[in-house]
């Protein structure tokens, strides 16, 4: 291939930058307007330029390649082609039938999408586009863009922990073309001064913090976990999988008083005796000021649901604060739960899981129009009016062998925006239980702190 510089020239020709006066979509006027669409029509260009973008990544890192809509698209094919790494496709917008799907292709959950972006100004489009492929389980670490605008959008994006990789800035371009005798000395300056001027700030929204989700708390259930996160500075649930009731007191005596929650999956302990296991359990859930989840899953019509609630050796409904719940049964599914709040199931952390986007979308339907639903389980972010339950938090592993995919506190409360972690094997499986404990107390509260700060980025 030729030079870099050489290569710009010819890229140049085809119109991509023009200088003069031009009103952005922002209504900032700008000496400058950046269109890299014609590189498509010219294929060698396009196949040197797949190369370029190619050459400055550790293409080992990747197993899928995305181009952001529309003008990254023939890009991220032309790297496809020649990397031989699978292409996805994102729309704009989903369609409002067929698949409804949003990322087109064959891929899996957990696999790591290299993002591909033509230029980069604000990085606000990025951010929206990483969500949105992160919404179907793809992981998003490096971005690589042909031209930076140099107005603030790499700086956002290496702030939140993606690698932002470009081929060219402006002020590269502008010497090229100045040493080339296509700018004058003045346009240059003309240039610096408007970039220097008009760095955009791009703030995030901002997550609500347990105060203000406390004032618009409606159920009783969702006021006493928030009362008791604030009261405790914490934000652990610990998920106590474990079989006799001997190991259950003695977890829950560890652990309580670190925790707002204990999960109980109550069905696994197999010397269960109501006296024996959920009366001492009652007592020191009182003692040291948590709550009792039931991880029962609920997934049945309405009659059975109450039934396994109600009736039974278990009989739930007398000691369980809250419950988890499938919400495939439909709206009427959830009446049952009348005296305890219901975490309904939106997403599971376990690779392969067939809770996809479309299935996500109407469980979030149900769960926002139930008045027994105070919250959801999910791995990506939900609608603010709900908690979010963040399950698969675990800050030594990544995985198991069963399919469970694990991430730690800092992501969950930063790109989630996640409320509640619930932490297992990664406490009931450490040597010592309430060290363990205290660890993710303090991890999962600074987390929380760290991700009300508002991001605000400038150049």
């Amino acid at each position: 291939m030729e030079s870099k510089k050489e290569f710009f020239l010819e890229c140049y020709k085809l119109g991509i930058i023009k200088f003069g006066r031009f009103t952005l979509k922002s209504g900032i006027e700008s000496p400058f307007y950046v269109d890299l669409r014609p590189l498509a029509s010219d294929p060698k260009i396009l196949k040197n330029l797949a190369n370029y973008l190619l050459d400055m990544l550790p293409l080992d890192n990747f197993d899928l390649i995305c181009g952001v809509p529309y003008a990254a698209l023939p890009m991220a094919t032309a790297m496809s082609l020649e990397s031989y790494i699978p292409l996805i496709i994102k729309r704009k917008e989903a369609k409002s039938y067929g698949t409804k799907k949003l990322i087109e292709g064959i891929y899996q959950k957990g696999q790591n999408c290299l993002l591909v972006e033509d230029v980069i100004t604000s990085g606000k489009s990025l951010v929206e586009t990483i969500a949105e492929v992160e919404q179907e389980d793809l992981k998003v670490a490096d971005i690589v863009v042909v031209l930076d605008r140099e107005q603030g959008g790499k700086q956002l994006l290496e702030s939140k922990g993606y690698r932002v990789h470009t081929l060219f800035n402006i002020s590269e371009v502008c010497t090229i073309l100045q040493e080339n005798g296509e700018l004058s000395d003045e346009e240059v300056k003309r240039i610096q001064d408007f970039l220097q001027g008009n760095h955009i700030q791009f703030e995030e929204k901002t997550r609500s913090s347990y105060e203000q989700k406390l004032e618009h708390a409606q159920h009783s259930v969702s006021k006493k976990l928030l009362e008791t996160a604030l009261a405790k500075k914490s934000n652990l649930i610990a998920s106590a999988d474990v079989t006799t009731t001997q190991e259950l007191l003695a977890l829950a005596e560890k652990v309580g008083p670190h925790v707002i929650a204990l999960k109980t999956h109550i069905d696994i302990i197999s010397d269960f005796d109501y006296e024996k296991t959920i009366v001492p359990l009652k007592v020191l859930a009182e003692k040291h000021q948590f709550l009792l989840m039931e991880d029962r899953k609920f997934a049945d019509i309405g009659n059975t649901q109450e039934l396994q609630f109600t009736s039974g050796v278990f009989k739930i409904t007398d000691w369980a604060d809250f419950v988890t719940s499938q919400v495939i049964g439909g709206f009427e599914s959830l009446d049952c739960f009348k005296n305890v709040g219901v975490v309904a199931i939106v997403g599971m952390s376990s690779k392969g899981a067939l809770t996809t986007s479309s299935y996500r979308e109407e469980a979030l339907k149900v769960a926002l129009s139930h008045p027994n639903v105070i919250g959801g389980v999910s791995q990506n972010q939900i609608p603010e009016e709900l908690l979010l339950f963040t399950p698969g938090v675990n800050l030594a592993d990544s995985g198991d062998d069963k399919g469970q995919q694990y991430n730690t506190p800092e992501h969950v409360f930063k790109m989630l925006h996640t409320d509640f972690i619930i932490v297992g094997r990664g406490i009931y499986k450490s040597e010592d239980p309430e060290t363990a404990a205290i660890t993710y107390k303090n991890e999962g509260w600074n987390a929380y702190v760290n991700s009300l700060q508002k991001n605000v980025v400038q150049g």
